[in-house]
């Protein structure tokens, strides 16, 4: 029976951000959070793999006390067990960082068969974590998932490319990110999440996980990020007249072509 992990995100709920009007500075200190669209896919991927398998589903996020609520979510859902990232010198770390952190978690858990990731986050939409991941932990990587299937020690995966789908077979363990096409994630029931509620999640330090303090953070991070700005949105504010419908319409196909939208 397989052993699963799935690697979540606390992501910022990027429909309930706000911008400040006059600095153009995206508000994120108080941003609502929840679990990253794309990794609750993973995750719904990950139950319904172990529903129809048998096997474990653990996992793994890194970030503060407050991540806790997204791992609770996915126990919830079907995890079985949960693990916490978590320590002061882990903050601002980029994918880099984050994937060395995951890695060390990964390496401690143990012997896995899978390990599922989103493709991207929806708040930073880099779609590194999951490869990096693969290449630190040494694993076959299979990208862009909307299909996987799992027979004893072989997967098969179907992946979207631009203009095309790719069907992929290859040996456990590996690492595959899926997209939103995979599934429809499950609401877990009241009851899913009373028992959710009573639940141990485990939480590991860096002195846990033995990390170099010089790899984490912003010491170990190779890009920082210095501001975050929402793009300025102003309407042009042009008023299209003619005498009748047929000669606005044709203002408005001409300013359109000038615009580069329409074709000539």
């Amino acid at each position: 029976m397989p052993t699963i992990i799935v690697c979540l995100k606390q992501a910022l709920d990027v429909a309930e951000l706000k911008v400040d009007s006059t600095t153009q500075r995206v508000l994120t200190a108080n941003a609502p959070r929840k679990i990253s669209d794309f990794d609750k896919n993973a995750l719904e991927e990950a139950v319904k793999l172990k529903e129809k398998l048998g096997g474990e589903v653990i996992t793994v996020t890194v970030g503060s006390e407050k991540a806790k609520m997204v791992l609770k979510e996915a126990l919830a859902m079907g995890t079985d067990r949960a693990y916490l990232l978590s320590d002061p010198s882990f903050e601002h770390s980029d994918t880099l960082a984050i994937s060395y952190i995951l890695a060390e978690g990964i390496k401690k858990l143990g012997s896995y068969d899978l390990i599922l990731c989103g493709e991207a986050s929806i708040d930073s939409y880099s779609g590194q974590v999951g490869p990096r991941l693969a290449e630190r932990l040494q694993l076959p990587q299979i990208t862009y998932v909307r299909a996987l299937s799992l027979n004893g020690d072989t997967v098969v995966a179907e992946r979207t490319l631009e203009n095309c789908y790719e069907t992929i077979k290859t040996k456990t363990p590996v690492l595959a990110t899926v997209t939103k096409e995979i599934n429809e994630p499950r609401i877990p029931s009241l009851m899913a999440i009373m028992k959710a509620s009573k639940k141990e999640i485990i939480t590991w330090s860096a002195e846990d996980l033995k990390v170099a303090k010089t790899r984490v953070g912003i010491d170990g991070s190779a890009i920082q990020i210095m501001n975050v700005l929402a793009p300025k949105m102003d309407r042009k504010r042009i008023v299209l007249e003619a005498d009748t419908v047929k000669g606005v319409a044709e203002k408005l196909a001409k300013a359109l072509i000038n615009e580069g939208v329409g074709g000539r």
